[in-house]
């Protein structure tokens, strides 16, 4: 097994940062005995003297025939190692036909390892498409929570609807996770997460929680990032809702660090102390592996050391094409020293990116391949170029898409140009509600629409946001994307149809104390061949 420790070193004998040492970590992780190898050495009794499915379970990543099962062994969460020993266990799981779990399809055993957290990631082959099932697992003679998921439709099939949920920026101090107690109700097919799933800063006192770990700084080593994780986790409404329906899941900057781009950490843009280039690429790794512990994704997602593949995609038969992307790891520097700025040559420069060559590629290819009704990109930023006028300055949010100005009007254009069908933005990170409708250039008011971006606002990250926005009316009259705006928490939920998608904001009025009601507070539609979205 590689370990984080030995990556410095290793480092300074390769005289750099080398690909062939980035391999060498991931071959070491793809190593582990994840499945079923190994299996005497973890076949014993095991007895825990607390419930070792403390975190619950969670499923992802469906496609028509499979779907990712997970659970974390946990009888401690408030111990780095979750309170278990450093060996192996086996994990009985079953997959079944109803909730009661008397029509068991498919059974078997993986081996929780140390090496990855004694988390478990059991890959289902052979399922029906469009299909409902129950799911559990047992560990010596402890019995987890019974899971619902479900696989998506066949490619070749237009279901009549679908109903899903986007959510993100979920900060454990500020706010409860009341908003998942709604979206239980909800009867969602799927729910896509886009980031900010944990934070990563100190616990501060006189808030509504505390952050566990390290008082004097943010969290930095994998010790530090799975007790955090699992913090979050321990949240019953938030492992609730991972046991309603399968997630697609992806991160935004605080599963890892604020305002990071690639390797460049957020102190290099300030006067603040930064840490060693090498250090931070090892805690990157430590964080990466974290969440791939934490999260029910693939194994062709391991991480490889500091580099983790989490874009892809997920065809919702030819109703709806989702492309989950990844605007952090491959991204360059925020232009102009990050924060709210002018566009300026610096923003407009070509080689800026927030997806990189590689993902960019991918993703041109998969929309020109796409026969979906819509086509949707599932991401971390605002994509609408809004400009936001504050009282000592205005400008354009350089950590956003703007910052990569002529990335962001390339991409439009391909879109456009292409005619790629009902194109769909989906956005987080911003702790706002938002509707725009996209052209190729947002301040061109009289250009034709190209897509619409719905842009949902945070679970609790900011504590409860004001009903009223000050200013409003200028902000929408200086941007013409911009049809609608709210600072409340909540998540967006959507209804999609083959002749029109429905997004529903809902609001929680207060996520500072328990039960907190929860309303929609405005709907939006987007009618297929007609780009644009329209109050319902």
């Amino acid at each position: 097994m590689f370990d984080l420790t030995r990556i410095p070193d290793a480092v300074r004998y390769e005289g750099g940062v080398s690909r062939r040492l980035v391999l060498a970590y991931g071959a070491a992780l793809a190593g582990l005995p994840l499945v079923t190898t190994r299996l005497a050495a973890a076949d014993r009794k095991v007895v825990f003297e607390n419930n070792p499915f403390s975190l619950g379970v969670a499923s992802g990543d469906p496609d028509a025939t499979s779907v990712v099962l997970w659970t974390k062994l946990a009888p401690d969460p408030t111990s780095p190692s979750g309170g278990m020993k450093t060996e192996m266990v086996a994990v009985a799981w079953e997959i079944a036909e109803d909730e009661s779990m008397s029509k068991v399809v498919q059974s078997g055993i993986s081996i929780a390892t140390p090496q990855l957290g004694h988390s478990v990631h059991i890959e289902v082959n052979g399922l029906k498409p469009a299909h409902w099932y129950w799911y559990r697992f047992k560990a010596g003679d402890a019995v987890s929570p019974i899971g619902r998921t479900r696989t998506l439709p066949d490619a070749n099939v237009e279901p009549e609807s679908l109903r899903f949920a986007f959510a993100s920026c979920q900060h454990y101090e500020q706010g409860l996770f009341t908003a998942y107690e709604q979206m239980a109700k909800d009867d969602l097919d799927l729910v896509i997460h886009l980031g900010d799933y944990i934070y990563e800063y100190p616990g501060a006192d006189n808030r509504v929680r505390k952050h566990s770990g390290p008082a004097d700084g943010k969290i930095k080593t994998l010790d530090d990032y799975r007790l955090r994780h699992m913090q979050y986790r321990s949240d019953a409404l938030l492992h609730g809702m991972h046991a309603q329906c399968p997630w697609f899941v992806t991160w935004d900057d605080h599963e890892f660090d604020n305002n990071y781009a690639n390797d460049i950490q957020e102190e290099q843009r300030n006067d603040k102390p930064k840490a060693d280039p090498v250090d931070f690429l090892v805690q990157r790794a430590a964080a990466y592996q974290a969440y791939y512990e934490m999260m029910p994704l693939r194994r062709q997602t391991l991480p490889q050391g500091p580099d983790m593949t989490i874009y892809r995609k997920a065809s919702f038969g030819r109703l709806a094409e989702f492309f989950v992307l990844d605007t952090r790891q491959y991204r360059t520097d925020q232009p102009n020293g990050d924060g709210l700025k002018p566009l300026s040559e610096e923003a407009w420069k070509p080689s800026n990116t927030l997806l990189g060559k590689q993902q960019r590629g991918w993703l041109d290819r998969g929309l020109l391949e796409s026969t979906a009704t819509w086509n949707v990109l599932a991401q971390q930023v605002m994509f609408a170029m809004v400009e936001i006028s504050l009282r000592d300055r205005s400008g354009f949010s350089m950590d956003q898409w703007p910052g990569a100005a002529h990335e962001r009007l390339a991409l439009m254009k391909f879109i456009a140009d292409r005619k790629i069908p009902n194109p769909v933005v989906l956005t987080g990170d911003i702790h706002a509600n938002w509707v725009n409708d996209l052209r190729v250039d947002d301040r061109q008011a009289d250009s034709p629409v190209v897509a619409t971006e719905f842009v949902g606002t945070s679970i609790s990250s900011g504590g409860n946001g004001p009903k009223e926005v000050k200013n409003l009316d200028k902000l929408m009259a200086n941007n013409a994307c911009v049809k609608f705006h709210n600072q409340e928490r909540g998540y967006v939920r959507c209804v999609v149809t083959p002749d029109k998608w429905t997004s529903d904001y809902v609001v929680v009025e207060d996520v500072k104390t328990a039960g907190g009601e929860t309303l929609t507070r405005a709907s939006y539609t987007v009618e297929a061949g007609r780009p644009g979205a329209q109050l319902s």
